[in-house]
C-alpha cells in the first residue's frame, strides 16, 4: 500500500463511506505478509516512496512468481533484478503488467509511459518528452521511427502499446500517428505535434490542427514541440490517487 492508497482509505473511513472494521480488514496484511519461504514487505512504498525489489538470483522461479503475485495483489509496483528470460516470460504470463527487459535482466511492473515518435526528425522532441518524464520519476519506454508511412512498423510492436499506462505520441508532417495509436489502445494518448514538415506544414500548424481534429476518442494535444508539457501531463496521470 502506498501513500495515496492509504490516504484514500482513511478519507473513506472519515467520511463514513467505509466502516472501521472494513478498514481494519483492508489493513490486515500490513506492514508485511509471511508466505512461508519469504516475508513480503507491503509497507515499502509508504516508507521509502518506491516499490519493492525482488533479487531473483538464488530463488526458484516459483518463489519469485509467488512473491511478485502477492506484491501485485496489493497494487504495488515491483522490480525483479537478475531476471533470466525464462523467468521474465513466466512473470509476464502470471502477473498482469510485467514487462521484461532482456538486456538489463530486469522485469518491471509499474505504471509506465511509452513515448512513440513518427520519424527520426521528430526524435529531439521525443527525447525531450522521455527525459522529462524520467525526471518526473517515470520509468519510460521508447518506440521510435514508426510513422504512418510504414504502418507495419507500428503494428508489429502493438504489444508494447497495449502494455503502456499512458502513451505520448510525437509526430510532424500531417500529424496522423496519434489517431492511429488512439484507435488501437484504451490508454490515455497525449499527442505532440512537431514543427517538422515542408511548405504548408507551416512549422507544425498542420500537425497541430490534424491532432486537434483527431477521429480517435480520448486523444489530447499539447502545443507544437512541447515534449516537456506532454511529460508533465503523463506524470500527473500516473501519479493520480488510486
Amino acid at each position: 500500500m502506498d501513500r495515496p492508497q492509504l490516504t484514500a482509505l482513511l478519507d473513506a473511513i472519515r467520511r463514513g463511506e467505509l466502516s472501521v472494521e472494513d478498514g481494519l480488514a483492508k489493513l490486515r496484511g500490513l506492514p508485511f505478509e509471511d508466505i512461508g519461504f519469504a516475508v513480503v514487505d507491503h509497507h515499502r512504498p509508504l516508507l521509502s516512496g518506491a516499490g519493492e525489489v525482488i533479487y531473483a538470483s538464488g530463488k526458484t522461479a516459483d518463489e519469485v512468481v509467488a512473491i511478485a503475485e502477492r506484491i501485485a495483489a496489493e497494487s504495488q509496483d515491483v522490480l525483479v533484478t537478475r531476471c533470466v528470460p525464462e523467468l521474465g516470460a513466466r512473470l509476464a504470463a502470471a502477473v498482469p503488467g510485467f514487462v521484461y527487459h532482456a538486456r538489463a535482466r530486469l522485469a518491471v511492473r509499474a505504471p509506465m509511459p511509452l513515448v512513440v515518435s513518427a520519424g527520426t526528425a521528430d526524435q529531439p522532441v521525443a527525447d525531450e518528452a522521455a527525459l522529462c518524464a524520467e525526471f518526473f520519476g517515470c520509468a519510460v519506454e521508447r518506440l521510435t521511427d514508426v510513422g504512418v508511412s510504414g504502418l507495419h512498423r507500428l503494428l508489429a510492436r502493438r504489444d508494447r502499446l497495449w502494455s503502456a499506462a499512458v502513451i505520448i505520441v510525437v509526430a510532424g508532417m500531417e500529424g496522423a500517428l496519434p489517431s492511429v495509436v488512439g484507435g488501437l489502445v484504451a490508454r490515455p494518448v497525449i499527442a505532440v505535434p512537431t514543427s517538422v514538415g515542408y511548405g504548408v506544414a507551416a512549422n507544425g500548424q498542420a500537425a497541430l490542427h490534424g491532432m486537434l481534429t483527431s477521429c480517435a476518442a480520448g486523444v489530447v494535444v499539447v502545443n507544437i514541440d512541447n515534449g516537456f508539457g506532454a511529460a508533465a501531463a503523463a506524470a500527473r496521470i500516473l501519479r493520480r490517487p488510486s
